[in-house]
């Protein structure tokens, strides 16, 4: 593991960016003084991190490779598996950081941007007409939120609420939470939404933020109802 990160240091020092290709294998037994089986081991590592891409044949060799949003959200939910995340732990920092993207949005998103949040919420302008269709708005109403991460300014932020939107929706599916149907849930969460997009276009800061925050505190109480529902059901209360 030292190996490894002495060689992602050295990906750093020499400001070596994606698809640029790393020293060979004697060249790197020779910088690092480790031997072929520890520096085999260390690349091993770096590639199952996504930091390193392995090609064979004419032209092959290892190259720096940069990990996406999607596979670092994997890795991190993987981390999460078996640890008993509930709905108040993740609403608890959607309530805290939503607001505040919604903010730092506001007046800030292009055209281009602002049609294709709109484009998810025109998704589910209906009713569901049945639990799968149930199932698939639920989805769709947190891409909403997977989406206003992409567009973060600052990609930290970005990153962590798109995560949570991520595991909420894997958490809903899983748990089946979009059973029964709600129509309360759809009609205010949808309403929020549309609230929200107003208050993006017209740059107003302190709007988004307000209804980003009573968004998410609706959305945790309804949610919590869901789970409650679902529990009762299970028991056969």
């Amino acid at each position: 593991m030292m190996v490894a990160e002495a060689i992602k240091d050295y990906v750093v020092e020499e400001g070596l960016r994606m698809g640029d290709r790393l020293p060979g294998e004697a060249e790197m037994i020779t910088r690092f003084g480790m031997s072929k089986g520890t520096i085999r081991e260390a690349m091993r590592i770096l590639e199952a991190q996504g930091l390193v891409k392995t090609r064979t044949g004419p032209g092959g060799g290892s190259f720096v490779h940069e990990v996406s949003r999607e596979r670092a959200r994997a890795l991190l939910g993987n981390y999460f598996y078996f640890r008993d995340l509930t709905l108040k732990d993740i609403y608890q920092m959607r309530r805290w950081l939503e607001p505040e993207l919604a903010a730092s949005l506001a007046g800030k998103l292009d055209a281009g941007q602002l049609a294709a949040l709109e484009e998810v919420v025109q998704s589910y302008d209906h009713p569901s007409a049945d639990i799968e269709e149930e199932r698939e708005q639920h989805v769709a109403s947190l891409r909403f939120h997977q989406l206003l991460a992409d567009y973060a300014r600052n990609e930290l932020l970005g990153f962590v609420i798109g995560f949570m939107a991520q595991i909420l929706s894997d958490l809903t599916v899983y748990r089946r939470l979009y059973e029964p149907a709600n129509p309360e849930l759809w009609a205010r969460g949808r309403a929020y939404q549309l609230d929200l997009l107003e208050a993006l276009r017209g740059g107003d800061p302190d709007r988004a933020r307000r209804v980003m925050a009573d968004h998410m505190a609706t959305a945790e109480a309804l949610m919590e109802g869901q789970e409650t529902l679902m529990v009762k059901r299970f028991l056969n209360v």
